[in-house]
C-alpha cells in the first residue's frame, strides 16, 4: 500500500492535535503521501503537521478552514494545488457532536452539526472533483460513524448527518466511478478520541458489554483502513460502507 506521489488532504485534526485525524495523517505519511491538514483550530492542524513531519519525514502542511464555508474550502484546495500541484486524496473527517433529546434540541444544535458534518463532507468534495477529474484518478474516504447505519437516543442530529454522509458517498461513487475516482465510508463504532472521553465511566461500560471484542477501539484501527482504501489495492472498491466497531452492531 504505497502512496509515493501522492498528496492528501485530511480535515478534522482533533483537539490537541490527538485522535483519528493525527493517526490517518501519520499513516498517509508512512505510506508515502504528502499530507494537507485542514482544521478549524491552526494550533492543531499544525501539532498533526509536526508529527508528520517528524514521524515519516513526509512534507506537511497546516490550514485553518472552516469546512462548512464555501470560501474557506476552497481556499483551501487553491491553495493545497498551489504548494503540491495535484490532490489524489480526500479525507473527509472534520466532525463535531451537540447531543440532547430531540425534545430539547435546539436549531443551532441541528444545523452545527449539519453544517461541519455534512455541508463540509459536500463543500470540500466539490472542491477536488475539478482536480481528480482532469487527473482521471482520485481517492475520497468520507469518516462517517455507526451511528448513521442504526442511530442513536439523543444524537439525532449526529444521526442525521452521518447517515446523510453514506448516502451523499454512494451517489459521489456512481457519479465520479467513470474517471477513475472511488468513494468510500469508513463508519467507526467507539473509537478513543476527544468525543469518547466526556462519556461516563458507567457508560462507557453499557458500551463494552456490547462489544464482542471488548474494547474501545484505536485511531490506528480506522487509519490502517483509509490507507487500504486509499492504495491501488483498493481500486476496485467504491460506493462502501465498512464498519470499525468490533463486531458492536454486526
Amino acid at each position: 500500500m504505497k502512496l509515493e506521489g501522492k498528496v492528501a488532504i485530511v480535515t478534522g485534526p482533533g483537539k490537541g492535535g490527538r485522535g483519528i485525524g493525527r493517526s490517518i495523517s501519520v499513516a498517509l505519511g508512512h505510506a508515502g503521501a504528502d499530507i494537507v491538514i485542514a482544521g478549524s483550530t491552526l494550533s492543531n492542524a499544525e501539532l498533526v503537521a509536526d508529527a508528520v513531519r517528524t514521524e515519516t519525514g513526509r512534507r506537511a502542511l497546516a490550514l485553518k478552514a472552516d469546512v462548512s464555508n464555501a470560501a474557506d474550502v476552497e481556499t483551501l484546495i487553491s491553495t493545497a494545488l498551489q504548494e503540491y500541484g495535484r490532490i489524489d486524496i480526500l479525507v473527509n473527517n472534520a466532525g463535531i457532536t451537540r447531543d440532547t433529546l430531540l425534545m430539547r434540541m435546539s436549531e443551532e444544535d441541528w444545523e452545527s452539526v449539519i453544517d461541519i458534518n455534512l455541508k463540509g463532507t459536500f463543500l470540500c468534495t466539490k472542491a477536488v472533483t475539478r482536480t481528480m477529474l482532469k487527473q482521471k484518478s482520485g481517492r475520497i474516504v468520507n469518516i462517517a460513524s455507526v451511528i448513521g447505519i442504526v442511530g442513536n437516543a439523543a444524537q439525532a442530529n449526529y444521526a442525521a448527518s452521518k447517515g446523510g454522509m453514506i448516502a451523499f458517498t454512494k451517489s459521489v461513487a456512481k457519479e465520479l466511478g467513470p474517471r477513475n475516482i472511488t468513494a468510500n465510508v469508513v463508519a467507526p463504532g467507539f473509537i478513543h478520541s476527544a468525543m469518547t472521553e466526556v462519556l461516563k465511566d458507567e457508560l462507557k461500560d453499557q458500551i463494552l458489554k456490547q462489544v464482542p471484542l471488548g474494547r474501545l477501539g484505536n485511531p490506528e484501527d480506522i487509519s490502517g483502513l483509509v490507507v487500504f482504501l486509499a492504495s491501488d489495492e483498493a481500486s476496485y472498491i467504491t460506493g462502501q460502507v465498512i464498519s470499525v466497531d468490533g463486531g458492536l452492531y454486526m
